[in-house]
């Protein structure tokens, strides 16, 4: 059995308006930060995950379209890395 670290990245899809996302870049405007702009905020989910490669894969799939994201607003992209098992 291999284990694996996957990290899952939200954002708002590019028609959906991002208030915090404009927020911050007022924020940063307001600090001097003019030249940013396109601001968007999204979120990173970690997760540890064991088995075949295949079945983590397909399990992933299903978490983030029923519960890590929501497809009609976000969009999700992730990436999984074989890990060593960690220790206590």
């Amino acid at each position: 059995m291999s284990h694996y670290h996957a990290r899952v990245y939200v954002t708002l899809k590019p028609s959906i308006l991002d208030p915090q996302g404009r927020t911050v870049e007022r924020a940063l405007s307001h600090l001097e930060h003019a030249n940013v702009s396109g601001v968007r905020v999204g979120k990173l989910i970690e997760l540890r995950l064991s088995g075949e490669r295949a079945e983590v894969e397909a399990q992933l799939r299903d978490m983030i379209q029923n519960v890590l994201s929501n497809p009609v607003m976000e969009d999700a992209r992730w990436d999984l890395e074989e890990v060593a098992l960690e220790t206590a």
